[in-house]
């Protein structure tokens, strides 16, 4: 696919947003990080060639597999660098969380979104689908 923009037309924007999964299996964090990059790619209108890169943290309870290796299936993402990384631990922070932080180009005239959403949406009440 070819961007009918130019580099000149684009700005780059860090992008956050985050989920909370089910629980710690394979499935629930499968799920999760596909509803997270699914609003992501939606909310921003975004094609492949617009994402330079995305960084998943995850919480220390969260340790059945890596985000990026089911983000990394989404088809056209041959060319997203993907990172995982572990959530410092902080007391009472939100449990079963996935973070993310996205580097893409939209155009100029567009405001970004930042999709949080489910229970991840008490981190910023700001940001979330019913605001």
């Amino acid at each position: 696919m070819t961007m009918a923009l130019t580099t000149k037309e684009l700005k780059l924007h860090g992008l956050r947003g985050a989920i909370t999964s089910q629980n710690n299996s394979v499935a629930a964090i499968e799920a999760a990080v596909t509803e997270l990059v699914k609003e992501l790619v939606d909310r921003n209108r975004l094609s492949p060639e617009q994402i330079i890169s995305i960084t998943f943290s995850v919480t220390t309870d969260l340790d059945a597999c890596f985000p990026a290796a089911i983000a990394r299936r989404h088809p056209g993402w041959e060319n997203v660098a993907l990172l995982d990384c572990q959530q410092m631990f902080v007391a009472n922070d939100l449990k079963n969380c996935i973070r993310m932080l996205a580097h893409v180009l939209l155009p100029e005239n567009q405001k970004p979104q930042h999709p949080y959403l489910g229970k991840a949406s008490l981190l910023r009440p700001d940001r979330s689908p019913n605001n």
